[in-house]
């Protein structure tokens, strides 16, 4: 959703809204706005609310009673006795009584589809074309447009993204600063995605506010520990983690608003902006993520370790055997050139700080380029996800060191591995 594009017409939401609940889907879905809050390259995104009575189901009583305990904390924490009296007059009242929650509908664009398998058909040809020049076969490019090919068809398939969204809370179960929307299961098709909307700020709000050193050291703190454990522990990585899939929710400056309550078909909804309370990081648009098999998850691991340990030539070592494609002419200079430029970097790493794992990994392609070695394409989507989410949690603290937070868990796969 990064790439803003226009937003297409109310019509063809309601199109695909009827086709996927059914002609009375406004006694499910109600929409004080149909103007979108957001519209990517894929799809458009509106907020809206869901009556939890007449979508049924386990996840609706979990969200109900969810809802139910929010909005009685949240009346209190924001108008004191006043919303809690609110709250208790709404529980009393019969006419009151429906769980309407927010929530974000995603809908797919018109004509994408047909646009999608057109551009891969022309990127097919055009690979087999190229395929045949000199030199250029060892990308191996009609394998390249395959991998992206089942890529694009998970991105226009909505249920991948939700199903996606269900693992990733599933793995941070446990862990209190990081949240993932929960897609309502009986309202998710191929085109149509329905899942709760999170009050928050996009991360990149906080690089442009006056914020306190610590508040910003927090921040970039939450994103890398997010990300190692989505690397080494779950082995299960949000490929797409640029500024704006990553919000705030919780607010670093302290403050209380009144309690506003819209109405929406004589059915009031509390609207609490939550005041100060625990920070965490939200993460959207889940379509696309990282999974390694188990042997190349071993190399990442040990890649990482030979990074740490500055040993260049093992790092050399461990991407040629596992590289998917090498034509490499000479080991031996691959070898010293790898080894030189961890030196380098590291050498770097004395006079200027943190080591920058960015700036690394992007040589480190440009080395693979010009010896022709080329990684698995889940490998390669991780190390990108360093990259962009290095480069975000430096802007918030300079002294943000990555290899130096993934030293334990490094060290404790390296024993479990010897057990």
């Amino acid at each position: 959703m990064h790439v803003e594009v226009s937003p297409h017409p109310w019509g063809h939401t309601d199109e695909l809204l009827r086709k996927a609940f059914g002609e009375d889907w406004m006694g499910i879905l109600k929409f004080s706005s149909r103007e979108p809050v957001g519209s990517g390259c894929v799809a458009q995104v509106y907020k809206a609310y869901a009556d939890l009575a007449a979508i049924g189901g386990s996840r609706a009583k979990e969200l109900e009673q969810r809802s139910e305990l929010r909005s009685a904390f949240e009346a209190w924490e924001v108008s004191g006795f006043r919303g809690l009296l609110w709250w208790l007059r709404r529980r009393k009242n019969p006419s009151s009584a429906r769980h309407l929650v927010p929530v974000a509908i995603k809908v797919l664009h018109p004509g994408l589809v047909h646009q999608v398998q057109m551009d891969l058909f022309l990127m097919k040809m055009g690979s087999r074309i190229i395929g045949l020049l000199p030199g250029f076969k060892w990308l191996s490019l009609t394998e390249i447009v395959e991998e992206f090919e089942k890529l694009m068809m998970q991105q226009i398939d909505l249920r991948y993204e939700a199903r996606n969204l269900e693992r990733f809370r599933q793995n941070f179960l446990d862990v209190d600063f990081v949240k993932f929307p929960s897609p309502l299961w009986p309202l998710v098709t191929a085109d149509v995605l329905v899942e709760t909307f999170e009050e928050s700020e996009p991360i990149s709000h906080y690089l442009h506010v006056e914020m306190g050193t610590e508040m910003r050291q927090r921040l970039a703190r939450m994103g890398m520990d997010m990300l190692l454990k989505m690397i080494f522990v779950d082995n299960f990585v949000h490929a797409d983690l640029h500024p704006g899939n990553i919000l705030v929710q919780g607010s670093a400056h302290p403050g209380l608003c009144d309690t506003q309550v819209p109405e929406l078909c004589d059915t009031p909804v509390p609207e609490v902006q939550p005041a100060l309370r625990q920070l965490r990081l939200v993460l959207l648009d889940a379509g696309i993520v990282a999974e390694l098999q188990s042997a190349d998850m071993q190399n990442f691991r040990a890649v990482f370790t030979a990074v740490v340990q500055g040993q260049g030539e093992r790092v050399a070592e461990l991407i040629l055997h596992h590289a998917r494609a090498n034509q490499c002419q000479d080991i031996e200079r691959f070898k010293a050139e790898m080894a030189e430029l961890v030196t380098k970097v590291r050498g770097n790493t004395i006079a200027l700080g943190k080591l920058q794992v960015g700036n690394l990994l992007s040589s480190v392609f440009k080395l693979l380029m010009t010896h022709k070695v080329k990684l698995e394409s889940n490998f390669a989507s991780i190390i990108f996800a360093i990259m962009v989410l290095e480069g975000l949690g430096r802007s918030l603290d300079p002294e943000l060191d990555i290899l130096e937070a993934a030293k334990p868990l490094l060290i404790k796969t390296a024993a479990s591995a010897l057990k």
